[in-house]
């Protein structure tokens, strides 16, 4: 075997070497500069050159003035000795060379060390911050309302997002569409949150909560696989993460559960929810509205909280026991949720009220010594409206139209129509399959191209009292949405050329899409992942919303309703909240607000939903406003 020439070594030491990095060549230049100096110094002071004044200079005294004339080459003017002179020229042309070797060092480093910092792949090093994984239009309104949430925080809050974008093109983003971040930080990097290692990049472990976005072409699979890479990380904390996220298909549900046992996994199955919200918010014009006031950050939210002096009392006595602040229910100290439970429900140690407020320090009992009810607005004696059968009709469909017939089939009076209008091959065979025999509604099923206008002017949509516009899951996200908004625009078109009012409830699947489609109407409301996203964000902040927004939107439990006003009370007469909380309570029903319907289009106003109104005001109401109550049925 040949050996390698002193000249090959002296290459593959010198190529390692230069492969070391800037500090590593930095380091270098120095040694070589040292050198330099301190030959020209020893040349001086052994070779008895002398300087200014004939004397040779010292050792020291020699290195010094090399070291001058390496930093500045106008130093060597100054020699009047020949041999001085050349001594001096040679160290100043090292230092020439030494010096733009260094800035072109530095300056490649530095370019270096800002596409590192591009990159997105530096470590976080924060405590009790909201983690963020994956990119989705959603993340959008999750920052925008965990802003809100930490405006009340001191020392302020951070959120991370980790995701597989340009770390650039994310903070430009969020800049773009969320303009004031007030006290709060955003810190984004870019990596995989289904690989640990970059999970490691954005701090995890120190979290105070991680919410977990859908993303990519199987949103299920990211969600678990992200999910398993936190809670089976070698390094994972003792204590349990607070994982917040969204699941599509119920059969998933059972595999994200499995991962709750150390952990608070609080999964939201999507598809479901949005049915429940679509079939709810068809029947009652301003329930879109109070989801969106309860969800929130932007106005009053629900908050929990430990009353000592209510121990003992019943949860209807506790009802008008809150000037500021409006009562919903109790938290058991089990954990169970029960939201207004029967009025003769023991509020016991431990237990827990929560309630709509201002802020979770707002929630303080009032001190009336006695309760300024007027009893003879009360109708006690006064019979619910009686529900009437009611017109339906869906326009398109997806996995979530059967949930949505059955939901309606819950809650409409019997001898209902519901009529589904769609493209979809053997739908009137599958819902048989999937449904069966309906109780309280007649089901039809047509054929046909929901953007077709003849085909809506045939079907009298104007005899409709709710009209579901649904975007078909088969086709891909932008050409249903398409379609779902050219069938919108016909229908907000036939309303307004019709005084017969009736809903319009649609689903837009792109976020982006529910932006240019929006509407100044409260009866024209579309339905997305914001209230999803709304849903994110709460829980991400107080993980025991879960029980409570489980029970809202469950058929099964209590629900919110609007109610003629004109049940509970007298209208045309000056009344406070605390006597119609009174009267919804004599009902075993949780009054959380009311329904101005001459505010009904005005959009500053929330369309005329006020929530959690201070009792003591009083209102004039007409027979036309509503009553937001929470009851089951």
């Amino acid at each position: 075997m040949r050996k390698p020439t002193l000249q090959q070594r002296f290459q593959y030491w010198f190529d390692n070497f230069m492969s070391r990095g800037t500090i590593a060549l930095i380091g270098g230049l120095a040694v070589l500069s040292l050198i330099v100096i301190f030959i020209a110094a020893a040349v001086v002071r052994f070779g008895q050159i002398p300087a200014e004044g004939n004397d040779v200079p010292s050792f020291g005294e020699a290195a010094w003035m090399s070291l001058m004339r390496a930093m500045d080459a106008g130093n060597i003017a100054g020699d009047a000795n020949v041999a001085m002179r050349i001594v001096m020229f040679i160290v100043t042309l090292s230092g020439i060379f030494i010096l733009s070797t260094l800035i072109g060092i530095l300056s490649n480093g530095l370019e270096e060390r800002i596409e590192s910092l591009r990159k997105g792949r530096s470590l976080v090093l924060e405590n009790d911050h909201t983690l963020i994984l994956g990119w989705t239009p959603q993340i959008f309104t999750i920052i925008s309302e965990l802003v809100l949430a930490n405006e009340s925080r001191k020392n302020g809050a951070v959120i991370v997002v980790l995701a597989d974008q340009d770390k650039v093109d994310m903070e430009d983003a969020i800049k773009e569409r969320v303009s004031d971040l007030k006290n709060t930080r955003i810190i984004c990097r870019s990596g995989s949150p289904m690989d640990m290692n970059d999970l490691e990049i954005v701090s995890p472990h120190t979290a105070r909560s991680i919410i977990v976005l859908a993303d990519g072409s199987d949103p299920d699979t990211h969600v678990i696989k992200a999910i398993l890479a936190i809670t089976n990380n070698p390094n994972r904390r003792s204590e349990p993460y607070h994982i917040v996220t969204q699941i599509r298909d119920p059969k998933n549900l059972d595999v994200v559960e499995l991962l709750s046992d150390k952990d608070v996994v609080q999964p939201i199955l999507t598809t479901d929810l949005i049915a429940r919200v679509v079939a709810q918010t068809s029947r009652q014009s301003g329930l879109s509205i109070v989801y969106t006031e309860l969800m929130n950050f932007g106005g009053d939210e629900i908050y929990f909280k430990q009353e000592p002096n209510l121990s003992g009392k019943t949860y209807g006595e506790a009802l008008l026991a809150f000037e500021t602040s409006t009562l919903m229910g109790i938290r058991k100290s089990d954990g169970v949720v029960m939201m207004s439970p029967p009025m003769d429900t023991r509020i016991e140690s431990g237990d827990q009220i929560f309630a709509i407020a201002e802020d979770d320090d707002k929630i303080h009992l009032a001190n009336h010594p006695r309760i300024p009810l007027d009893e003879k607005l009360i109708h006690t004696n006064g019979k619910a409206s009686k529900p009437k059968p009611e017109r339906g009709l869906i326009l398109g469909w997806n996995r979530s139209g059967a949930t949505i017939v059955r939901e309606l089939d819950q809650y409409v009076a019997k001898g209902s129509q519901l009529t589904i209008v769609s493209q979809v091959y053997d739908l009137e065979g599958q819902l048989k399959r999937e449904i069966g025999k309906l109780t309280n509604q007649k089901l039809t099923v047509i054929e046909g191209d929901i953007r077709d206008r003849a085909l809506l002017e045939k079907l009298q949509v104007t005899e409709y009292d709710h009209v579901i516009v649904l975007a078909y899951s088969h086709l891909e996200v932008q050409e249903a949405d398409a379609i779902t908004l050219v069938t919108l625009l016909h229908l907000r078109d036939i309303a307004e050329k019709d005084e017969t009012p009736f809903s319009i409830i649609s689903e837009m699947l792109d976020l982006r899409n529910r932006e240019l489609a929006e509407a100044a109407k409260v009866d024209d409301f579309i339905v997305s992942d914001h209230l999803i996203s709304l849903m994110l964000a709460q829980l991400s902040e107080n993980a025991d919303l879960m029980g409570v927004f489980t029970d809202i939107f469950d058929p099964e439990g209590a629900e919110v309703y609007l109610k003629p006003i004109g049940d509970y009370v007298a209208t045309r007469q000056p009344v406070n909240f605390y006597t119609v909380v009174e009267a919804a309570r004599q009902r075993g029903e949780t009054a959380i607000g009311y329904r101005l319907m001459s505010e009904s289009h005005d959009a500053e106003k929330a369309y005329g939903v006020h929530t959690n109104p201070k009792k003591s005001e009083k209102v004039l109401f007409k027979p036309e406003d509503k009553l937001i109550v929470i009851s089951e049925g």
